[in-house]
């Protein structure tokens, strides 16, 4: 049994076993993507079930491989990345051939997702990004704050001018955020607004500068902080685990010196 799983270790730990498995993934992920056209599928609906099942097996065999790789079960599940593919893996599973198509289809869908688990600059990037969201909590704050004085302001400024954008509150606040995205803002907002109004270019520009190149930079800065924290956390955990090998490596000598020193003994 050991040995069995020393061979499938340096099969899944092998680079071609990954490369294959994201070309699957990108292979399955097409196939999901032409499934939306009716025309083509229904005129190949049997080419599209036979790649489903090899989808299916292929996926099936892989989560085994990686789970028989570990030296115990559970340690498999100590990764949340390896729980969400055993999740959508065993759900294809679980409701195949059941009236649950809906859930097959999203979990299908979803099978898209595992090629973040295999390639490890997406999971780098992921990791960093949930590690951003309870730290937005406080810039949201602040965006939610400019973004009431602002929309405040623009309907004591502009609610005769523009009742369309600025006539209530609510409308206001959607007016900014098409404003805060840059889209068509220029063109189909400020433009009138300055005709009547044309002081008004004072109120655009600073909600900008302050609401897209300093708020929204923040975002950025804490992201990028994350990555690269996630970066020297892997390293950490590279150099951990070279220890351990070496460890382990330094244990078996060990013991492969004891047993010839028995051995010797034995013989004298």
């Amino acid at each position: 049994m050991k040995q069995l799983k020393n061979n499938v270790r340096k099969i899944v730990e092998h680079k071609y076993f990954t490369n294959i498995v994201i070309t699957v993934i990108l292979l399955n992920a097409i196939m999901i993507g032409l499934e939306t056209y009716p025309v083509l599928y229904s005129e190949n609906e049997s080419i599209f079930h036979l790649f489903e099942v090899f989808f299916l097996w292929f996926f099936t065999i892989e989560i085994a491989m990686r789970m028989l790789s570990e030296k115990k079960l559970f340690h498999f599940f100590k990764s949340s990345w390896n729980v969400f593919d055993f999740i959508i893996v065993a759900g294809v599973l679980l409701f195949s051939g059941t009236y649950f198509l809906s859930a097959i289809r999203i979990l299908r869908v979803f099978r898209v997702l595992r090629a973040i688990t295999v390639i490890p600059s997406l999971q780098r990037l992921v990791t960093a990004f949930l590690k951003t969201i309870p730290s937005l909590g406080t810039i949201m704050i602040l965006l939610g704050l400019l973004f009431y004085i602002f929309a405040v302001l623009g309907v004591l400024f502009y609610r005769e001018i523009s009742p369309e954008y600025f006539g209530s509150l609510h409308l206001a606040f959607i007016t900014l955020f098409q404003v805060i995205t840059l889209e068509s803002w220029a063109s189909g907002i400020f433009r009138p607004i300055f005709e009547a109004s044309p002081l008004s270019w004072i109120y655009f520009i600073s909600f900008i500068l302050i609401g897209t190149f300093i708020v929204l930079n923040l975002v950025v800065g804490e992201l990028l902080n994350n990555i690269q924290e996630t970066r020297e956390e892997e390293r950490k955990e590279d150099k951990v685990e070279l220890t351990r090998k070496e460890l382990d490596k330094l244990s078996n000598e060990i013991a492969e010196l004891k047993q010839l020193l028995l051995q010797k003994d034995v013989k004298k």
